[in-house]
Formats: C-alpha cells, sequence, structure tokens
C-alpha cells in the first residue's frame, strides 16, 4: 500500500517536478553508495529501494510526456 500511495503522488505532479525530485534520488543514491564504500552505512536495503523509486520516477515522467 505504501507504494501504491508514492506512485499516485507521482503521477500527480507536473514533469518539471519529476525531474527535481529525479535529481533528488539521484544525489540520495550517490550519497548511500558513497557511505556503503566507507563502511558508514547501516541500512543496506535503502540502496535497493532508492533504485527503484528512481524507477518509478522516470517511468512516470515517461507517462506524462507521452500523455501530452
Amino acid at each position: 500500500m505504501k507504494i501504491n500511495t508514492f506512485v499516485q503522488e507521482l503521477r500527480g505532479k507536473s514533469v518539471e517536478e519529476l525531474n527535481e525530485e529525479l535529481v533528488a534520488a539521484k544525489k540520495e543514491l550517490f550519497n548511500l553508495r558513497f557511505q556503503n564504500a566507507t563502511n558508514q552505512l547501516d541500512n543496506t536495503s535503502r540502496i535497493k529501494e532508492v533504485r527503484k523509486n528512481i524507477a518509478r520516477i522516470q517511468t512516470a515522467i515517461t507517462e506524462a510526456s507521452k500523455a501530452e
């Protein structure tokens, strides 16, 4: 259910907002990878979660651009 609400929020946003969210998610992924490399990351499953969120955002951007 948590994922469905995230996807619904994405579908309600404009392409510009989605692009901003994509940049933020990619920055977060970079930081998580950096923490993982320096053995500072406690929750390694967060990397997988962020990667899937990036894919969801990219899918929403594609759907929105095709709808226009």
